[in-house]
C-alpha cells in the first residue's frame, strides 16, 4: 500500500493548518484538513485559462489571482505571446516555495518563465494599485469562490466595491473570470451590475467527468 506523505505545513492568514500531501505521484493541498486543490482535477482551471486567452492581443497583460499548483499559468504560457507579461498574484509565499521545491517537475519550473512575474501578497492590493497598467485579462482563483474557503477578506473581491476596482483594472473589452467550487446566481446578477455581458459556465474539475462540480463565471468590460 503507498502511503501518503505530508510534505510541508504553514498557517493561513487566518490561522487555520495548510497542508500540502503527496500520494503515489499526486499532490493534495489542504486546510484544515479538508481538501483544496490536488494535482488530478485541474480541467477547470486549464478552461478558465482558455476562455480569458480567447480574445487577446498579440502581447497581452494578464493577471492571474492564485497560483496553486500551477495550472492555470502553465495553459495561459501555451496561448499567449511570448512578449506577453503574465502577473500572478499569490497571498502565502509558502505556496510559491512549495511549487519550486515540491512541485517543479508539475508546472513550478514556470515560475521562472521570462514572462511571469510573482507577487507575494494579495491580490486585490494589486488590482487597486495597477493605475493606467491595465490588464487585457483578469483570471481570479481565489480561494472557494465568493464563498471563502480559505481567508474570510477574499470576500471583498466579490462585493460592490471588488467588482469596480476589478473592472477599472480591465482594459476597454477585457475579461475577468472568476472560478467557484459552487454556481451562484446572485453573483451572477451582481456582475450584469458592472458588466456587458457576464455567463456562468458549467466546468469539470476532471475531462472526463460525468457531472459539471465548477462554475467559472467570466465578464467582458464593454
Amino acid at each position: 500500500m503507498k502511503i501518503t506523505r505530508t510534505l510541508a505545513t504553514c498557517k493561513t492568514p487566518d490561522g487555520a493548518q495548510l497542508t500540502l500531501h503527496e500520494h503515489d505521484g499526486h499532490h493534495f493541498l489542504k486546510v484544515a484538513g479538508l481538501q483544496l486543490m490536488s494535482t488530478t482535477a485541474s480541467a477547470s482551471e486549464e478552461q478558465m485559462a482558455e476562455l480569458s486567452c480567447a480574445h487577446l492581443p498579440a502581447k497581452p497583460r494578464i493577471l492571474i489571482g492564485g497560483l496553486g499548483f500551477g495550472f492555470t499559468l502553465r495553459r495561459v504560457l501555451a496561448l499567449t505571446h511570448p512578449d506577453a507579461i503574465v502577473d500572478v498574484a499569490e497571498l502565502l509565499p509558502e505556496v510559491v516555495a512549495w511549487n519550486r521545491e515540491f512541485l517543479h517537475e508539475v508546472n513550478g519550473k514556470l515560475l521562472d518563465d521570462p514572462r511571469v512575474r510573482i507577487h507575494i501578497g494579495d491580490v486585490y492590493e494589486l488590482i487597486d494599485r495597477c493605475g493606467n497598467d491595465r490588464y487585457h485579462a483578469i483570471l481570479l482563483d481565489v480561494d472557494n469562490g465568493p464563498d471563502p474557503f480559505v481567508q474570510k477578506g477574499n470576500e471583498r473581491l466579490y462585493a460592490p466595491k471588488g467588482i469596480t476596482r476589478i473592472k477599472n483594472a480591465l482594459e476597454p473589452e477585457g475579461r475577468v473570470i472568476f472560478w467557484s467550487a459552487h454556481p451562484d446566481p446572485s453573483f451572477v446578477r451582481s456582475l450584469s451590475g458592472f458588466f456587458k455581458h457576464v455567463e456562468a459556465i458549467s466546468a469539470k474539475a476532471y475531462p472526463k467527468a460525468k457531472r459539471f462540480t465548477h462554475t467559472l463565471f467570466v465578464a467582458d468590460r464593454d
